[in-house]
This record gives C-alpha cells, structure tokens and sequence, in this order.
C-alpha cells in the first residue's frame, strides 16, 4: 500500500500518535505525516504510508489554513488553554474596529518568535523540554508570511478567525501577539487544520473511519498517490525502457520519454518521471537545454 490518507485529526493524540494509530490500523510499517499538529489542534494530518513516505520532502505545504479561536484577556505560558495562566487583563474595551487594526498589522512577512512549548530544537534539545523544565532560553526570530487572516466571529472575550499562511507559523504565537498588541493578552482555545497544501478538510476522516474502510477493503478509495500528492512538479511520461532504466537507477535519455515533454525545462526545476500515472521517480534539470537529456535529468528519488 502507497499514498496518503489524510486524517481528521481528533484534539489530545499528539500527530506521532495519529501515525502510530495509521500503522497499526493498515497493517504497514513504513508511516509518517508531513507536518507536525500540536496535541490539542484538529483537522488535516496528512500520512504517508510505504512508498509515499519517500515524497515527502517534495510535496509543497507552503501555504497552510487554519481555523482558530482566541480568548481575548488571559495569557498562558504555552498560549493555548492546555497552559498555565501567567496574566488576566480586562478586555471590555476592545472594540471591532481595534481588532480590525490589530489584524491588519499581522498581514504579510512578519518576523515570529518561536514559543517555547515548541518542537523547535536548540543544541539538539526541543525547545519544550527546557520549558517543562522552567527554563527560558533566548531564541531566534523567523520570517513568515501570513497572506490573510481575516475574522469570522466576536463574541466577547472570543475570537474566531481564519489565517492562510507560510508553513512554519505558529498560530498560537500569532494570537499570543494579537492579544499584546491589543494590550490585553490573548490565547487560543481551539485550533483546526483546515488545509496543507494539496490536502484539505474535504478529504480528511477520522481515524474510526480509516479502520472501517480497511476492514471493508475500501482503502484505495481514499488514498492519495505520490503522483496525485506532487502534482505541483511536471510531469514527464515515461517508455516502458525508460521506467526500465529508471528503476535501475539510470537516468532517461531521449527516447525513453513520450511526446515532448522535456521541451522548456528550466535549470534546477524538479519533475515527475512516470508511467500509467505511476510515480517512477523525482528528477531535477541539471543544464540549461534539454539537448541531451541522459546529462540534463538527474534522479532524486526512485519509487518502487
């Protein structure tokens, strides 16, 4: 079995044990998700099961969505409710129109602290592990990018908001932020994955129902193939020879491609060998022309 199942992921399992649970559910050893959510978030979890997994690293989650509600007057040191509260600050003077402002403020590339109950590593050692420990070390801002972020609902002191941003964001850090701005403090209640990447809340199921589709032998139904999950790269369609040569680790020359699929490639674009819609293998452009394709395709990844 190779793909990706996108799971609904339920609020206390931490996203390790979501992949535990999908393991043991499909009877597969090789598992893992793209991109870690934190224990008390839901939503889209995607796994990657057998040969998937080897895609991974060149899917494009660049852009994320996310559903969040924030609690408008207290702060918790881990700026979600799971946390200790370390301030309570009155907020019955935060108007629609300060909270328009304050959002405005966050759109666009931004620089982020990283919160210490983060999986963010320093000297090798997370960045929660020396929380949990009491510890407060310096860390180093990072640059994201929040495209929107835009608010649904206010019924005081909650927030429902949605932001569409750069992978790496942390939205609890964002309403941590929001709500000092605001001069108030802030935290989120709740937090849903609505999107990542090609995956979305549409195509998400729980867990329950990924073991009900495996037992009524109804996964192929769901399962997103490595080649569904990069259709971002190009895809050049391979011969028969040519899938030959490519599983062998050689790489395609002229003829082992169909049509004139390696017309205006770039220098350095990645791209998706395959056959009958099967992923074969993820190649890069290594020259300027497509003149001699045996020195110009350079294979990055071989699937079985």
């Amino acid at each position: 079995m190779h793909g990706f199942v996108v799971i609904d992921k339920p609020a206390g399992p931490t996203s390790h044990g979501v992949v535990a649970a999908v393991r043991r559910i499909l009877g597969e050893k090789k598992a893992g998700h793209t991109g870690t959510l934190d224990p008390f978030a839901t939503g889209v979890l995607p796994v990657a099961v057998g040969e998937a997994t080897k895609a991974i690293p060149y899917l494009d989650e660049s852009l994320k969505e996310y559903r969040a509600v924030m609690c408008l007057g207290t702060a918790t040191d881990t700026q979600d409710a799971t946390g200790r509260v370390v301030s309570v600050r009155g907020c019955a003077g935060i108007t629609g129109a300060m909270l328009q402002e304050a959002f405005s403020r966050f759109t666009g590339t931004i620089s982020q602290l990283p919160p210490m109950y983060s999986a963010v590593k320093q000297n090798g050692v997370p960045l929660y592990m020396r929380a949990r420990r009491g510890e407060e070390v310096d860390r180093v801002a990072r640059e994201i990018t929040v495209h929107s972020i835009s608010i649904d609902e206010v019924e005081s002191p909650l927030v429902t908001f949605r932001v569409v941003c750069s992978r790496g964001t942390y939205v609890r850090t964002l309403a941590a932020d929001l709500g000092e701005l605001l001069g108030c403090g802030a935290h989120l209640t709740s937090l849903r994955r609505l999107r990542s990447g090609p995956f979305n809340e549409s195509q998400a199921i729980s867990p329950e129902r990924l073991q009900e589709l495996h037992s009524g032998g109804r996964i192929p139904s769901i399962l997103i193939t490595p080649c569904q999950a990069l259709s971002h790269l190009r895809d050049l369609r391979l011969t028969a020879d040519g899938a030959k040569k490519v599983s062998n680790g050689r790489s395609p020359a002229g003829e082992d491609f169909l049509g004139d699929s390696m017309q205006c490639l770039h220098p350095g674009e990645k791209v998706r060998l395959s056959i009958g819609g099967r992923l074969a293998a993820v190649a890069e452009n290594i020259a300027q022309d497509a003149s001699d394709p045996e020195k110009t395709i350079r294979l990055l990844r071989v699937f079985s």
